[in-house]
């Protein structure tokens, strides 16, 4: 099998939520890692989305400390997607890992601080799965979390985690490894 594009990440801490029982598909996107790598550069990078109070986006876009390894992901790995025509945002990621204990994110853009804190995990899993809804398949390593913890500008923000999340897995996890191929 050919791969026509790909990226890999160390350290992902990832939920797919809802921001309330009235909302039908996960609004809230938090899904980083302390390093990203693709053909066009290595970065901190991932993914945020955050609903305003109706559930409407109120930020979506690619998360990167580099505008070129941002650039990569829309067109690259989610092509054929509503996250294609998302924008790259420039902000600060910060990963840090106490595993088996905790893994915790924090990401800051203009107006927003956002920080997530993984516990509670499951073992560490080897996966090898096509995603349902994206057009990757996720070959990596992750440990399901139990307990979340969500706080946007310093305010807790109550999340629903579905049992699945976008690349077919557990919506709330910690990835040690992995990469997406196309």
């Amino acid at each position: 099998m050919k791969v026509q594009n790909w990226m890999s990440w160390e350290a992902g801490v990832d939920l797919v939520a809802l921001s309330n029982d009235t909302i039908e598909m996960p609004n809230i996107i938090v899904h980083l890692a302390r390093m990203v790598h693709t053909p066009v550069g290595s970065a901190p990078s991932g993914m945020l989305l955050l609903p305003n109070e109706d559930g409407t986006p109120k930020v979506m876009g690619f998360i990167s400390t580099s505008k070129v390894v941002g650039d990569y992901f829309a067109k690259n790995v989610f092509a054929g997607t509503p996250f294609e025509q998302a924008p790259t945002i420039v902000g600060e990621i910060s990963v840090h890992t106490n595993m088996p204990n905790f893994a915790e994110v924090t990401v800051k853009i203009e107006g927003f601080e956002v920080h997530l804190k993984l516990s509670n995990f499951g073992a560490l899993t080897r996966v090898n799965r096509q995603s349902p809804s994206l057009p990757f398949h996720d070959n990596s390593l992750e440990a399901e979390a139990k307990t979340v913890a969500l706080t946007i500008n310093n305010i807790p923000t109550p999340v629903i985690v579905p049992p699945m999340g976008m690349s077919g897995g557990p919506a709330a996890v910690y990835s040690a490894t992995g990469f997406y191929s196309i």
